[in-house]
């Protein structure tokens, strides 16, 4: 185990476990009244990654990889059980048990992240610190799913009045629902290391995209945030989608620097 393995670690779980603890929130704003259960159950999720958070002023660069290994696997067990949660609640909602605000798609969505996070964990705690060229299209699968979910969602939740915002992300959902098909194309077609054109031109068409979302993203926070523009989005949502573009531009950045790595 190295200090990359240290620094990447810390990095997942500075990002992940914040995003959990905005998702249990999110969760149990959405319930009815009735659903009171889970509206608790929910809520219990938001101290235990709030304990995270902090227990992360505890370790740096420079700590001792078999700590770090221990915190991964105590992280491990938080992200299992929120995602299994999720599911509980996205079969309950199926099934028309229970009835939200919250869309199937949207815990959907955040049950996929928390598997992501388990995932990632289990990767690093393995030794896997460089991602192999299949791995980089499947990652880019999961984050293209992401941001054209979140199109969708921020076209719903915006106030209908806002005609122009609503046809802005349907046209992002679109873009990204394409971007998603040829991604799964290119996983199908599993090129190897030495068709790193292709990878590169994948990375960077993808940069291009994430990007605009991404400023899309920062003005409709920064619009709902001074209560420019009408809609249902949570200030925090707003903020949590746009961290989340900015996070796979940072993979992106990852994937490159070791693509370049690889083959110079």
């Amino acid at each position: 185990m190295s200090n990359s393995f240290v620094s990447q670690s810390l990095d997942e779980i500075r990002f992940w476990s914040r995003i959990m603890k905005e998702h249990a929130l999110f969760l149990s704003l959405g319930f009815s009244y009735d659903d009171k259960q889970l509206i608790e159950e929910a809520k219990q999720f938001i101290p235990v990654f709030q304990r995270i958070e902090e227990e992360l002023s505890n370790f740096n660069v420079n700590s001792d990889p078999q700590q770090i290994i221990k915190f991964n696997n105590q992280v491990y067990q938080a992200a299992v059980s929120i995602w299994a949660y999720k599911r509980k609640v996205l079969g309950l909602t199926l099934q028309c048990k229970i009835r939200s605000n919250n869309y199937a798609l949207l815990i959907d969505h955040t049950s996929r992240e928390a598997a992501y996070f388990a995932k990632r964990l289990k990767e690093l705690n393995a030794g896997k610190l460089k991602p192999l060229p299949e791995a980089i299209i499947k990652e880019n699968v999961f984050f293209l799913k992401i941001m054209a979910d979140h199109s969708k969602f921020i076209g719903h939740l915006l106030d209908p009045s806002e005609r122009k915002l609503v046809e802005q992300a349907r046209e992002f959902s679109h873009d990204f629902d394409q971007l998603l098909y040829q991604a799964m194309d290119l996983d199908h077609m599993r090129p190897q290391s030495e068709t790193k054109p292709i990878l590169d031109q994948f990375l960077d068409q993808n940069r291009v995209s994430v990007a605009s979302l991404r400023d899309f993203k920062k003005t409709a926070r920064d619009l709902i945030e001074a209560c420019r523009i009408k809609s249902n989005i949570h200030p925090l949502l707003a903020d949590h989608v746009f961290r989340e573009a900015e996070r796979f531009l940072h993979v992106i950045d990852r994937f490159e620097a070791s693509l370049t790595s690889t083959n110079g």
